[in-house]
């Protein structure tokens, strides 16, 4: 027995459709599928307007749509995962992240019906609910407020969760959140996911935080700059920072080892002075002392901070091995030091 096989005869309209598809798929660098269940068709053509200019939506059937991405050779039938219940196809020049920024502050408060699921916590805070004594007061006691009348107003006494993430909505919470304005849902689209440039990305990587975002990049550079900086690898940013440091360092060897460079000199005479004064006021017998060092006072001695402290301790340490490996060197030491220094 002979087996026929029988081929399914798409009707124009629908190849023409996929052919549009595909044309818009193949429009933009970055694709997405959004969720539009319970957005109320006058809603979802504001929001149309609204992203006219930077992004489009493109809706059809699922099936044409699953029949189009399959036919972009470009990685988008990845996308098929996410064709399910009431979907459209978005497309943007942006990038991922903008456009699920977009998205996301484009959405609005709405209320919640019976039978739908709590999308987060449900609250009734703490307040005036501005409605006068009566049974609501128990409706609210009923779906878990912790409400009384007082001064001639029914209020709720603390912030009540009468509900939460996941559950589902019934028609008693229904009618008192509608009856209190409390809207805890946001409408809009919905970003399932979206692929851009060869890469999938979905909601939950594109959330990110700008201003911490930020802040972890500026940390990182300087970090790096520190990097640079003590590894003493120069770049157009740290150079200067290097040359400065280097300068420093330069200086601080020049009046430890009393080199009479013309950038230290004075220095080196300050601290002469100062050691002077120092041995001048410690001298009990004035006699002893040039008419001008007579009741001269000790000077000061200003206050090391730690950093400066480990610093000195580092050099001492650094002068005494040095001194240790090679006392025979001091001469020519000091003579390639001046040198250096002219």
């Amino acid at each position: 027995m002979s087996s026929v096989r029988k081929t399914e005869t798409i009707p124009q309209w629908k190849r023409e459709e996929v052919d549009e598809l595909v044309d818009f798929l193949e429009s933009y660098t970055s694709v997405g599928i959004v969720g539009v269940t319970g957005i109320p068709s006058r809603q979802l053509q504001a929001m149309r307007r609204e992203l006219h200019g930077s992004a489009e939506v493109r809706m059809s059937r699922n099936t044409l749509t699953t029949r189009a991405l399959e036919s972009v050779d470009d990685g988008l039938e990845e996308l098929v995962d996410y064709v399910d219940g009431q979907v459209a196809l978005i497309g943007t020049n942006d990038n991922p992240f903008g456009l699920y920024k977009q998205l996301e502050a484009s959405k609005t408060p709405a209320p919640i019906n019976a039978g739908e699921v709590a999308p987060n916590d449900i609250v009734i805070p703490e307040g005036d609910t501005g409605v006068d004594p009566g049974p609501f007061v128990g409706e609210l006691q009923t779906v878990g407020a912790s409400a009384r009348i007082m001064d001639g107003s029914i209020k709720v006494t603390e912030d009540s969760t009468v509900l939460e993430e996941g559950g589902v909505v019934d028609d008693d919470l229904a009618g008192v959140l509608s009856e209190l304005g409390i809207e805890p849902k946001e409408v809009g689209l919905d970003l399932k996911g979206v692929h851009s440039e060869g890469i999938l990305f979905e909601p939950d990587e594109l959330a990110i935080d700008v201003d911490e975002y930020a802040a972890d990049v500026r940390s990182a550079a300087a970090a790096a700059r520190n990097l640079s900086v003590n590894a003493a690898y120069p770049t157009a940013r740290t150079a200067g920072t290097l040359l400065a440091k280097a300068s420093g360092e330069a200086k601080s060897v020049a009046l430890h080892a009393e080199i009479e460079s013309p950038d230290v000199i004075p220095d080196l005479i300050g601290r002469a002075d100062a050691q002077l004064r120092a041995l001048a006021a410690a001298i009990d017998d004035d006699e002893a002392l040039p008419e001008e060092l007579r009741g001269v006072e000790a000077p000061a001695a200003p206050e090391a901070s730690t950093e400066d402290e480990e610093e000195q301790a580092t050099e001492d340490e650094a002068a005494e091995a040095a001194d240790d490996d090679d006392d025979d060197d001091d001469d020519d030491g000091g003579a390639g030091l001046g040198a250096m220094f002219g």
